[in-house]
């Protein structure tokens, strides 16, 4: 996290333990309101098009509970999507019977974006479902291009953008989605059990809302009736982590401050220095495919076993990721692995850290596990 989230934090939960949770809510309601104003402005919409959220998976399955699926309905989405968001469409079809198609990848990597357009054509599905970058590799998608498709044909189109949001310009207007998933930490450096949720004007006129509206997101009009408040506020509870969202909104605030061109720039370079000089390593396979490629760097080492060997890198003071086959049923299985090692260069790494990184692989590669 930057330090100007820690500090936003720190302060709040300071005045709740001096004043009270009600009393703190109270006093520092115009910072709250900067979390959706300096998010909206992150993602080029409209704060009250957004909604704040425990996860970015919490906003996925909240987003997810708005759509009214019925037996048959299609959702058709990739096959590099999220763990969480492929089981929860598998939770739909064993639940509702709706039917999951996934559209083949180009030959280079990354979906077939012309092959995905013939799908929403023959299937008219009731979703289109994407992952900008998922957690799995370094891909990046063409979530835009997909959009495009989605407007011409008037369909309902979700992305997750738990990766790429705090990485790279994401621009809702451009991508032409009607939901738009994202968490706060990550590349965004905001704190855990934090993410949010964009909705679509078009979504909001619609009347979707979220399966269990409360007292927040919904007003109890009359014995037999509510009526959902008309911003995204509706799919939001009422008990907040106050502290948390004063803390994303400085996380937002410091990364525009940073400038999110500057970071597009930095992140993804730092990382191709990186995959490229893992990739001249004997008996290391680099895994990341597509036509572009963002700052999440994958890679399969011979020799290792991955609980082991991620421990040497922590020895190391080189923080990384596991990633399972289970994590990635379909790209996992085309690239015949079962684990692999993801690490996530930041602008604030340095080109010496990225060698340390290198030579510590290497090092680890020649000595294999004990």
């Amino acid at each position: 996290m930057a330090a100007p989230v820690l500090t936003a934090m720190v302060d709040h939960l300071q005045l709740e333990a001096s004043i009270g949770g009600y009393e703190s809510a109270a006093a520092r309601a115009d910072q709250v309101r900067e979390f959706y104003a300096e998010t909206a402005a992150l993602i080029n919409c409209a704060p009250e098009n957004i909604a704040f959220a425990g996860s970015a998976t919490h906003a996925f399955s909240t987003a997810l509970s708005a759509i009214p699926f019925e037996a048959g309905d299609v959702i058709l989405t990739t096959r590099n999507d999220f763990i969480s968001n492929q089981i929860a469409f598998l939770s739909l079809s064993k639940r509702f019977g709706v039917r999951v198609v996934h559209a083949p990848d180009a030959p280079e990597g990354g979906v077939d974006v012309a092959a995905m357009a013939a799908l929403m054509r023959e299937h008219r599905p009731r979703l289109v479902a994407a992952t900008h970058i998922p957690t799995n590799s370094g891909l990046v998608q063409p979530v835009a291009e997909i959009g495009r498709h989605c407007r011409e044909l008037d369909l309902l189109y979700l992305v997750d953008a738990c990766q790429s949001v705090g990485q790279y310009p994401v621009d809702v207007a451009e991508i032409g989605c009607d939901l738009l998933t994202a968490t706060c930490r990550k590349f965004l450096r905001g704190p855990r059990g934090s993410g949010f949720l964009y909705v679509s004007d078009r979504v909001l006129r619609a009347g979707y809302e979220p399966l269990f509206i409360d007292m927040y997101g919904a007003r109890w009009v009359s014995p037999d009736r509510y009526q959902p408040v008309e911003t995204a506020a509706r799919f939001e509870d009422w008990e907040f982590p106050y502290a948390i969202v004063l803390g994303c909104a400085a996380a937002a605030r410091y990364a525009r401050q940073v400038g999110m061109d500057a970071i597009a720039r930095r992140t993804p370079a730092l990382a191709a220095v990186l995959r490229d000089r893992l990739a001249d390593l004997p008996g290391i396979r680099v895994l990341d495919h597509g036509r572009h490629l963002g700052a999440l760097v994958t890679f399969a080492i011979d020799g290792w076993q991955p609980e082991p060997f991620k421990a040497a890198m922590d020895a190391r003071r080189i923080n990384s990721a596991l990633s399972f086959r289970h994590f990635a049923q379909f790209d996992f299985g085309d690239k015949d692995i079962d684990w692999c090692l993801r690490l996530s260069p930041h602008y604030y790494n340095t080109e010496e850290e990225v060698d340390h990184v290198v030579e510590a692989v290497a090092d680890l590669s020649h000595t294999r596990q004990a």
